[in-house]
């Protein structure tokens, strides 16, 4: 056996050193066979460039060696942009914090997502998976399916917001001249044409892409100082007492939704980097990408709904946060337009990975799905949120919040299993001693779920007498908050699957083995 075998099964990750070392894959060899008479088009396809792999496991002859710096670049690309920006103006338009209570709430809330998300992103360069088929390992076969479905309908979610938000900001730029939908439509085309060639393309655009949104960020910055951020603009409005407390924690929650919804596709993004890579390096330079940007970019929105200049909040009031930061821009004129096409265009880089994730978590719904082409599925999750972008695109900040709150709710609680299965049951010495890494897509040799599915509708269980929403608020969230209740949803749906998933999953494996 080769050393790096020996070091990976030592780390508790075990591969099939005779597969990896047959040239090519067969795998792919299988699945273009099974294509029949389009076979040999769709391996035209692959060899121009579209990315042939779906769901399956990266083996080691075929990891590259690419810079771990890009995990930092990659996700300082998806996070600084348009679509973060209306998250912070939410502590002020829904929740009446003053600024330093919105600050507070997103560096902390934030750092918390962040150490989430970073974790999960460890797993990808061990595992040479992608994140929802590193869940058949906690919750088997039919709880991956089930991780596979809420991811679909999160990245599907945050693909609406986005290319509304950018549709809007393109037709606010000559009021009357570009309709919201069109705009809409070619925020999505956009992001599709990377998503359809794959992995590689997707880390070309975002290893460069923040380069000039962050200096955008840093014109709205300056742009917004000197129209006159005013810290205590919101004190007359902000609550006081268990309703100041109730709002903290449930812009909270939206915070740490906003971070979170990236950890069921952190692994997606570093596959391919060798087993061997720093775990360290990898977690540090993933939180680093995630927390800088979120925080700085939400920062930003909650600063400039601090101006109170009647044209600044007339323009937010008429055209939500696309007419405010045309408003903002508006002392450079034409130049200002020309930054609010590139600010548009920025949610490009954010939608990307939805797109190209939500393909791959239709491909995780099983094997059936799995022998359809990836770009297929990238494709139709085009179509789903182009579509429902042009229907909700009235709605805007109703979709992102209660968006992003239902968002904190699960993956809250698919971290926690998958965290308690790597580091109690997965763990070198621990009852499983690592992970079987051929087994990813057998089910009689992944663990039957039980413990897995229970954990999580238990994590709902949490969610929902924790949640505090619009249309409904749980008896837990009610009695913690003051007028309107607390969310407390995030927060006991971990809670609740955490208790639950390792005793459940110490008997699974103590009746089946596995």
């Amino acid at each position: 056996m080769s050393e790096s075998y020996d070091d990976d099964k030592e780390k508790g990750f075990v591969h099939d050193v005779v597969a990896d070392a047959v040239p090519g894959d067969p795998i792919i060899a299988n699945r273009l066979a099974r294509y029949g008479k389009l076979g040999p088009i769709m391996q035209k396809l692959f060899a121009s460039g579209v990315e042939a792999r779906g769901v399956e496991r990266v083996p080691e002859s075929e990891r590259e060696s690419k810079n771990v710096w890009n995990n930092l670049l990659m996700w300082w690309s998806v996070n600084c942009v348009l679509t973060t920006i209306p998250i912070g103006v939410l502590a002020q338009e829904f929740y009446t914090l003053t600024l330093p209570h919105a600050v507070a709430v997103i560096l902390c809330f934030g750092a918390l997502g962040a150490v989430c998300t970073s974790f999960i992103a460890i797993l990808g360069p061990k595992t040479g998976l992608r994140t929802m088929i590193i869940t058949r390992y906690s919750s088997g076969y039919v709880g991956g399916s089930i991780y596979s479905v809420l991811n679909i309908l999160t990245q599907l979610g945050f693909s609406v917001t986005a290319v509304i938000l950018g549709g809007q900001t393109l037709a606010s730029i000559n009021p009357g001249t570009l309709p919201l939908v069109v705009g809409i439509i070619i925020v999505g085309i956009c992001s599709l044409i990377p998503c359809f060639v794959g992995y590689n393309l997707v880390h070309i655009y975002e290893r460069y892409a923040w380069i000039v949104v962050s200096i955008v960020m840093l014109f709205l910055w300056g742009l917004g100082g000197h129209a006159g951020f005013d810290i205590s603009a919101q004190k007359a409005n902000e609550d006081t007492g268990r309703n100041l407390s109730a709002d903290i924690l449930s812009f909270g929650g939206i915070v740490f939704g906003s971070v979170t919804g990236w950890a069921p596709v952190a692994a997606d993004y570093n596959c391919r980097l060798p087993a061997n890579t720093s775990s360290v390096r990898v977690f540090i330079l993933t939180f680093l990408g995630l927390f800088i940007p979120i925080t700085f970019v939400e920062i930003l929105g909650a600063a400039l709904m601090t101006i109170t200049e009647p044209a600044y909040v007339d323009a937010f009031t008429n055209s939500g946060t696309g007419g405010l930061l045309s408003q903002v821009l508006s002392p450079w004129k034409g130049g200002g337009k020309f930054i609010l096409v590139l600010l548009a265009m920025s949610v490009v880089a954010n939608n990307i990975p939805n797109t190209y994730s939500a393909g791959l978590s239709m491909q995780a719904l099983g094997r059936p799905f799995a022998i359809v082409p990836r770009f297929f599925w990238v494709f139709l999750a085009f179509v789903i949120y182009t579509v429902a972008g042009v229907a909700g695109r009235e709605h805007f900040s109703e979709i992102l919040s209660n968006f992003l709150s239902i968002l904190s709710y699960w993956t809250a609680f698919f971290i926690v299993i998958v965290a308690e299965e790597h580091f109690i049951f997965r763990r070198p010495n621990g009852p499983l001693g690592g992970y079987n890494l051929d087994d990813w897509d057998t089910p009689s040799r992944l663990p039957v779920g039980v413990a897995g599915i229970v954990a999580g509708c238990c994590g709902v269980a949490g969610a929902v007498v924790g949640m505090t929403e619009v249309w409904y608020t749980g008896p837990i969230g009610k009695a913690a908050g003051g007028l309107f209740g607390a969310d407390l949803g995030f927060e006991l749906a971990a809670g609740f699957a955490a208790v639950v998933y390792a005793p459940l999953r110490w008997l699974e494996i103590r009746l089946m083995g596995r």
